[in-house]
């Protein structure tokens, strides 16, 4: 099989074009030979990047939507590709067994072919059933939007979405949800635009409070750490990590995952202060950002944040979110 050309960002294929993808590329080095696991597979634009390089690439996603981007690229690097069903909080168990891993990448956002998708209830932009669930299973978006009370609610959209004026929103949320049920992604921007305003020019008022709703759906900050502490179980001394975020909630777990130091320890208080102290993580590179020219050609990608560490030789740490910065919602 003759060597690839590497693609640039803008010639990425599918649907979704993949954030900050030539940094990423640099950072993972996907050399022939080397192992790397894609832990959020979505339309492969990172895995088909990394099979160009001549890397083998082991991709897992659970959304059952990506797998006809993953029978493409299963066509098309039928020696270096497979696929897994599963969720990334458990990519060491989906990828284990299969040598040595150089290499995960982790994208932590919704794609952009979720996003265009009405049926799957993620945008405000696009009336759809209020779903937002990733993988089919579980509560969906209108079962916590219909049944939790008003406080609850409240501390929900302010937890993971930021949102000052949740408590607003709730209320509104609730006194809405008296006359019929909110069963619609527009339904709910409605409500929520009536309940705050919308100033020309802001985002939609909405955008927090979906935000919140989509991370308690698909319990995505859980899903993160559980995936975090999995790639270093993973990953022997110098592999690399990647880890892209949207959000500084999402950031600031992954910055302090790589540097606990920044946040206190991780561990209990009751462990020796030795062990506390060990890294695990080396080479931790300054966050990455798109630069204009990217963002001219994805707005999407704004938001983003690229994060790289390499592995110690240090023995990986049992998973906990002690010192890591998670949101708690009150209540709960």
């Amino acid at each position: 099989m003759g060597k690839r050309s590497m693609p640039e960002v803008s010639k990425a294929s599918g649907p979704h074009v993949p954030v900050l993808l030539n940094e990423v590329v640099a950072a993972l080095s996907p050399l022939a030979g080397k192992r790397i696991v894609d832990g959020t597979f979505g339309a492969g634009g990172y895995s088909r990047a990394l099979l160009a390089g001549g890397a083998d690439v082991i991709a897992i996603d659970r959304d059952p939507s990506v797998l006809p981007f993953a029978q493409t690229l299963d066509e098309a690097f039928p020696t270096q590709f497979s696929f897994v069903p599963g969720t990334f909080s458990g990519l060491d168990h989906l990828a284990g067994g299969r040598g040595v891993i150089d290499g995960v990448v982790l994208d932590i956002g919704v794609s952009s072919m979720q996003l265009d998708e009405a049926d799957r209830g993620f945008s405000f932009m696009r009336d759809g059933p209020l779903d937002m669930r990733m993988s089919a299973d579980g509560q969906s978006a209108a079962d916590l939007v219909n049944t939790l009370e008003t406080e609850a609610l409240a501390n929900l959209l302010y937890a993971f979405g930021e949102e000052r004026k949740s408590r607003r929103i709730a209320q509104f949320i609730v006194a809405a949800r008296e006359t019929a049920p909110i069963v619609t992604t527009l339904d709910l921007a409605r409500v929520i635009e009536k309940a705050i305003g919308r100033k020309p020019g802001d985002a939609h008022p909405a955008t927090r409070s979906f935000q919140a709703l989509r991370i308690a759906v698909n319990a995505e900050f859980e899903q993160l750490v559980e995936g975090l502490f999995a790639a270093e179980r993973l990953l022997d001394e110098g592999g690399t990590l990647a880890v892209i975020s949207f959000h500084s909630l999402e950031d600031r777990i992954v910055k302090r995952f790589f540097d606990p130091e920044k946040g206190g320890p991780m561990q209990s208080r009751h462990l020796p202060q030795v062990e506390m102290a060990t890294r695990r993580w080396a080479k931790v590179a300054k966050a990455i950002k798109p630069g204009s020219e990217e963002l001219s050609r994805n707005p999407r990608a704004r938001s983003s944040i690229l994060r790289t560490a390499r592995r110690t030789g240090a023995k990986a740490r049992p998973t906990s979110s002690e010192g890591l910065g998670m949101p708690v919602v009150r209540g709960t």
